[in-house]
């Protein structure tokens, strides 16, 4: 039975199309769910797509995370659900505190938009499982407030726990540094293209794996990122009842 993944949709969005067809071809039933509604219609899993949510007003990010369709994402995170955030999504997930972390504007000052290397730190997690062997993945990257930023006691958490999912690397998979170097866009400290939450069910990613989701886009190294999951949400969807009623989120390297 296929899997049914929501992906919200918020005034501004512009990768709600891409991510809708993107995890289509990763397998799963994927539905929009509109920004006002309080329901998230019984998905398995969630994706917050890459645009300009509300127009970025403020801050990016920081508007959307009041809309409706927040709080049960909230409430469906809590309970151990399934989500993901994909660059201005990472920010939404960021602002609404569902994820370490904050995004920053580029240190260059400029929107930035074209293809980066990313590597994955951990290939146990429900975003990476079946990205591989930890090979550089090409993806593109489009966004103006991407420079990923905490404190040193935070970031040092984050490396003791196994909050930190993927990083930028240059084309031999060498990391990034966080200055100065092209292989890191953005300026990010230590590299970092990507975060888990505490119990590594929510995840924000900077770079779109929906763009590199088919070779007729130059690139499909994004679709293990999709294809885990969806494969992930299908275990979690038809587990028995029994088991689910059991389950609690795992926290990161327990």
């Amino acid at each position: 039975m296929t899997v049914r993944v929501g992906v919200v949709v918020f005034p501004g969005s512009n990768c709600d199309r891409d991510t809708l067809r993107g995890l289509e071809l990763a397998g799963a039933e994927a539905v929009a769910l509109w920004h006002e509604q309080a329901s998230l219609d019984g998905v398995a899993a969630v994706v917050l797509p890459g645009g300009f949510a509300y127009g970025d007003y403020l801050r990016a990010g920081v508007i959307a995370r009041f809309s409706p369709v927040m709080r049960a994402v909230a409430a469906f995170a809590a309970d151990g659900g399934l989500v993901l955030g994909i660059c201005n999504g990472f920010q939404v997930l960021a602002e609404a505190g569902l994820v370490p972390g904050a995004l920053l504007r580029n240190r260059g000052l400029r929107f930035l938009g074209r293809d980066v290397r990313i590597a994955a730190e951990r290939l146990d997690t429900p975003f990476t499982a079946l990205v591989g062997d930890g090979r550089p993945l090409r993806l593109p990257i489009a966004h103006g407030e991407g420079c990923y930023f905490a404190d040193e006691a935070t970031l040092d958490e984050l490396e003791r726990d196994g909050q930190v999912l993927f990083r930028y690397v240059d084309a031999g998979g060498t990391r990034a540094r966080a200055e100065g170097d092209p292989a890191n866009p953005n300026g990010s400290l230590r590299a970092i293209a990507g975060v888990l939450n505490a119990h590594g069910n929510v995840a924000g990613l900077m770079p779109h794996p929906e763009r590199a989701s088919d070779a007729l886009l130059g690139s499909d190294d994004g679709l293990p990122i999709l294809r885990s999951l969806v494969e992930a949400a299908s275990r979690a969807a038809h587990a028995p009842v029994s088991e689910v009623a059991d389950r609690a989120p795992v926290a990161v390297g327990s």
